[in-house]
C-alpha cells in the first residue's frame, strides 16, 4: 500500500516527507525540522552505505505561551508569522525526548532522492533571489519558508482519497516503518529503537508484541523442524503415572470434598491403630 501512495503521489514534499517518514522511522515534526547541515550524503558515503540524517531538532507551532515556558535553550529559531497579530508562531526547537536525539542511516534510493530534491531547492533559491528566505530546511515552502505539519498532513489525506487507501493519518507511515523494520531484523528492538528514538524500549515490545510474537511462533516452527522432526519424535508419548498415585491423589481429593467421609477413615484408623 505505501508503494502504491508514493506511485500515486505528485506533491514533491509529500513525495519526501513520505519517505524519510517509511525509510528512517522519523516523525512529522523532525522531518520539517530536518536542515541539510544534518543530511550527510556525499557519493562515498551512498556508495559504502553510509549516508545517514543526523536528527537533534524539529518543527512545531507553539504559543506565545508555550513559547516563553521553553525559553531560549530549548529553541533554535522562532519563525516569523504570515499574519503580525498571530497567537502561534513555527518554532525549530529541540527534539521530543534526549534519546530521539538520533543517527538513521539512508537507504541508497532515499539518498539519491533527497540530492535530486536539493537540486530542485536550489534552481529555487536562484529564482526567487533575494525573496529566498534561506533557513536550510530540508523540506520548505518555494521560497524558503517552513512547512506547516498541516500541511503536509492535508496533502496526505488528499493523496489517500486519491489512490484508495485505507483512512490512515501520515503518523501511520512512522508506524508502518517500525513494523516492517523489526520483521526484517527477526525482532531486533535495541536496533529498531536506535532508528525510532523512542525514550523506552518498552513502548516498542507494547505497541508491537504481535509482530515479536508472530516472529516467536516461527521459531516454534523452525523448533520442530530442527528437532522434533529429525528423527521423527512424534509417535513417542509421554511416561504414564502410575495408577498408585492417581488413585491415592483421587482418595484425597474425595477426603478433602466430603468432612463425613474425612471422619470415617479418621475412624477406622483409630481403630485399626488399637486392634
Amino acid at each position: 500500500m505505501i508503494r502504491t501512495a508514493l506511485e500515486a503521489c505528485t506533491e514533491s514534499k509529500l513525495y519526501i516527507a513520505m519517505n524519510l517518514s517509511f525509510a528512517c522511522s522519523l516523525r512529522l515534526g523532525e522531518i520539517l525540522g530536518l536542515t541539510w547541515s544534518n543530511v550527510h550524503m556525499t557519493d562515498a558515503d551512498i556508495m559504502a552505505d553510509n549516508a545517514f540524517v543526523y536528527i537533534d531538532k524539529e518543527l512545531t507551532r507553539a504559543t506565545l505561551h508555550a513559547i516563553e515556558a521553553l525559553g531560549k535553550k530549548e529553541i533554535f529559531h522562532i519563525f516569523e508569522p504570515m499574519k503580525r497579530d498571530a497567537s502561534t508562531r513555527l518554532i525549530l526547537k529541540t527534539t521530543k525526548t534526549k534519546s530521539s536525539v538520533r543517527k538513521v542511516w539512508l537507504p541508497k534510493t532515499v539518498a539519491y532522492i533527497l540530492r535530486e530534491w536539493k537540486k530542485s531547492q536550489d534552481e529555487l533559491r536562484k529564482f526567487y533571489v533575494r525573496e529566498y528566505e534561506e533557513h536550510d530546511l530540508v523540506i520548505s515552502l518555494p521560497k524558503g519558508t517552513p512547512c506547516d505539519g498541516r500541511l503536509i498532513e492535508e496533502s496526505f489525506q488528499a493523496l489517500r482519497t486519491k489512490a484508495g487507501l485505507p483512512r490512515v493519518v501520515f503518523h501511520s507511515l512512522r508506524h508502518s516503518s517500525t513494523t516492517y523494520k523489526l520483521k526484517l531484523n527477526h525482532g531486533d528492538l535495541k536496533a529498531t529503537q536506535g532508528d525510532t528514538g523512542h525514550a523506552e524500549i518498552d513502548m516498542i515490545t507494547k505497541v508491537y508484541a504481535h509482530i515479536l510474537d508472530e516472529d516467536r511462533k516461527i521459531n516454534a516452527q523452525k523448533f520442530e523442524t530442527a528437532f522434533y522432526s529429525n528423527p521423527d519424535l512424534r509417535a513417542v508419548k509421554p511416561p504414564e503415572t502410575p495408577e498408585s498415585v492417581l488413585e491415592l491423589d483421587h482418595l484425597i481429593e474425595q477426603l478433602r470434598r466430603s468432612p463425613g467421609l474425612k471422619k470415617t477413615v479418621s475412624q477406622l484408623v483409630a481403630a485399626n491403630e488399637f486392634n
